[in-house]
């Protein structure tokens, strides 16, 4: 049964942990290099001195583990140990080489983060209904195994188990060729005019928001990775050379949206579900405090689950624009209540 953490790395992912499995009843050490870094994760877990863990938690980035393998295994030899990286083979060598046995460390990787990093950035819900892979080798006891699926059911996540070489492959394409595109497409704002940025609406906010990641961490995780980011990137950039042939072809182009359009109906929707098509109802509202919270308290009221929202407002108008994500049904009978009742609500969009 799992009593008892200790988390070495006190950034985003560790902290994060920690936050999550306190909030389960589990005693939570925090262990940084840095340490005001320690000291902050430690205060904001309750963190505790803690011996005997049932689990260590490599939490760092993959470059420092080789740095803490040999001590953590020497301070613990009875505990399990897992990690988070972003890659597992490169983990799995190092693991290979050090005195820690196969049987007692599972490779993991949980499927969540966000753009900006380190111990302020910590959420005990990032993991809740996220999904969480375990790589674990042929040779780690089934014991070993049990915990860390306590550990990722204690923070709310889903979890996938795959082979480590077939989960580089899939974080290639999910995860890490994202990354890249966003980071390349964001480059491209450097050699434009500043008043052609006055122009940038929704699409490209949503396409570069990851160029925000942090630079040191991303670099890590794309070299560990880079044999099956080459594959992938070798493939778009072929994909990329069809599309600028085929620039004179309209319809070319009409079939590269529409596959992009159909590619994109399979990521899974919200809980790891069938992805959902949902209509859209825009909502015009007055600027001042208030009015998110009555149009929410009105869902509330009849039922109406709304699955995502968007607001936009000009500096200096009086009023915005709010749109909401729904079910088709939902949209209806949302519409027409809130007009009944005097909300500005235009027509139920798709």
């Amino acid at each position: 049964m799992l009593n008892k953490v200790r988390i070495v790395g006190s950034g985003l992912i560790g902290t994060s942990v920690g936050l999550s499995l306190k909030a389960q009843g589990v005693v939570v050490q925090m262990v940084d290099s840095d340490e005001a870094s320690q000291a902050l994760a430690n205060d904001l877990v309750g963190g505790l001195e803690v011996s005997n863990p049932d689990v260590v938690i490599f939490a760092t980035p993959i470059s420092q583990i080789p740095l803490i393998i040999e001590r953590e295994y020497a301070l613990n030899p009875n505990s399990t140990f897992m990690d988070v990286g972003s890659v597992k083979n490169e983990v799995l060598l190092e693991v290979e080489k050090s005195s820690l046995p196969l049987t007692r460390f599972v490779p993991t990787h949980p499927m969540a983060g966000r753009e900006i990093g380190g111990v302020q950035s910590a959420r005990a819900d990032l993991f809740a209904a996220r999904s969480w892979v375990i790589t674990p080798t042929n040779e780690c006891l089934p014991e070993s195994i049990n915990l860390v699926i306590e550990v990722i059911k204690a923070v709310g996540a889903d979890l996938i188990a795959l082979p480590a070489d077939e989960h580089d492959r899939a974080v290639a394409v999910v995860s890490h060729l994202p990354q890249i595109l966003a980071s390349l497409l964001a480059q491209g704002l450097h050699s434009i005019p500043d008043h052609w940025l006055d122009l940038a609406g929704g699409g490209l906010r949503d396409t570069t928001r990851i160029a925000s990641s942090d630079a040191q961490l991303w670099s890590e995780i794309i070299f560990s990775n880079r044999r099956e980011i080459s594959i992938v990137a070798e493939s778009m950039y072929q994909r990329l050379g069809e599309l600028i042939e085929s620039l004179d072809n309209k319809e070319f182009i009409r079939e590269f949206i529409e596959k992009g359009k159909s590619g994109r109906l399979r990521i899974p929707g919200k809980h790891g579900g069938t992805a959902r098509d949902y209509s859209y109802l825009p909502i015009v509202i007055d600027d001042k405090p208030g009015q998110l919270a009555a149009i929410f308290n009105e869902c509330a009221n009849i039922s109406v689950n709304v699955e995502d929202l968007s607001i936009e407002h000009s500096p200096g108008q009086l009023s915005a624009l709010i749109t909401l994500a729904l079910s088709d049904n939902d949209a209806i009978e949302l519409s027409a209540h809130l007009s009944a009742i005097g909300w500005n609500v235009h027509p139920v969009l798709k």
